[in-house]
């Protein structure tokens, strides 16, 4: 009986994903579609997330931070799986409806797809696992879920998408005050999970539902930040007109060309300097070695490149700095 609702769930979601993914689409206009690889992602790491919550999170009965910690919540008064999703959904629905006046429209069309499946996985999910993947282990089961949860949010995080829940609070609230999104997201989870402790009455419970919020966060940072790990080449090379073109055809980087002089030689050099990704960094090797093998290559980490092809920088405009600055300029202007 089991399988035959599953597989009538997993036909559900063969139809009705697709047609949210287009509605999406429309409603984002052309400008602001994801790829469809970026919504492929984020379903596979909505389904990663499905069953380590399912599996090893929620048999424990530990709450989590979140929506789907309140979800839990419900869960644990009714008895119902359903509750989970169901109560997630009706909690982003209104979220949402808020950020829309506060924070706009364009922040609700990317969050209302990851919100939607996110809600009907972990409802489906969970009557599949009667009990805890490693039975009478529930430390190892929190430990384990959090992993589960953090790769699948960080991969959410990366492919440009979003689950909803506390980050639509955080948004709506960084909007209109000073603090941050992440420390308004460990307030919000803090409260969830502390508020466990009233319904299990285990402080036990309530110490796993952090070990699970420390873990997630760990795996979600070590996600992203791998993601944007980007490499730095110095390349000299009496071929560098070559190099320089191949790079930008096949690796599409663009390329620094600078004046350099070895001072042992006395020669005028040319100094190719290439940024990109570490997992770009094997094709940058390649097309070097295929025009010159002799060529000198200095390859050095870079902790973080922001800009075209990169990332955008997050941070906040500071209005009053930028009207000093502007200041500084014109009284500069006059100076000169």
């Amino acid at each position: 009986m089991m399988i035959k609702i599953f597989f009538a769930d997993v036909e559900f979601l063969h139809t009705f994903v697709p047609n949210l993914i287009i509605l999406i689409m429309v409603l984002s206009g052309k400008k602001l579609w994801m790829s469809a690889r970026d919504y492929v992602m984020i379903v596979v790491a909505i389904f990663i997330f499905g069953f380590g919550f399912s599996a090893f999170i929620l048999p424990e009965k530990v709450v989590i931070g979140g929506v789907t910690g309140v979800g839990t919540i419900a869960y644990l008064l009714t008895g119902k799986t359903y509750m989970i999703g169901l109560t997630q959904y009706a909690i982003n629905l209104v979220l949402l409806g808020i950020a829309y006046f506060v924070v706009g429209k364009q922040f609700v069309v990317k969050t209302i797809f990851g919100a939607t499946v996110i809600s009907l996985v972990v409802t489906i999910m969970p009557p599949l696992f009667d009990g805890p993947l490693v039975p009478g282990q529930p430390f190892m089961n929190v430990c384990i879920g959090g992993i589960f949860t953090g790769i699948a949010l960080g991969l959410v995080f990366v492919h440009n998408g979003s689950t909803g829940g506390t980050d639509i609070v955080a948004a709506i609230v960084a909007k209109r005050t000073n603090v941050t999104i992440g420390r308004t997201m460990l307030f919000v989870d803090f409260a969830i999970i502390s508020s466990s402790f009233l319904l299990t009455h285990e402080i036990a419970k309530v110490l796993y539902g952090f070990v699970v919020l420390i873990i997630t966060s760990y795996m979600v940072d070590l996600v992203i930040n791998t993601n944007r790990q980007a490499v730095q080449f110095l390349i000299i090379s009496p071929n560098w007109e070559r190099i320089a073109t191949a790079v930008n055809l096949h690796a599409r980087r663009g390329v620094t060309v600078m004046d350099g002089m070895g001072w042992y030689t006395k020669h005028s050099v040319k100094i190719l300097l290439i940024v990109c990704r570490k997992i770009e960094s094997v094709t940058i090797f390649r097309i070097v070695k295929s025009i010159d093998p002799t060529a000198f290559i200095s390859q050095a980490n870079v902790n973080g490149v922001y800009g075209q092809g990169f990332d955008e920088l997050k941070f906040k405009r500071d209005l009053k700095l930028q009207e000093q600055l502007e200041r500084d300029s014109e009284e500069a202007a006059r100076m000169s």
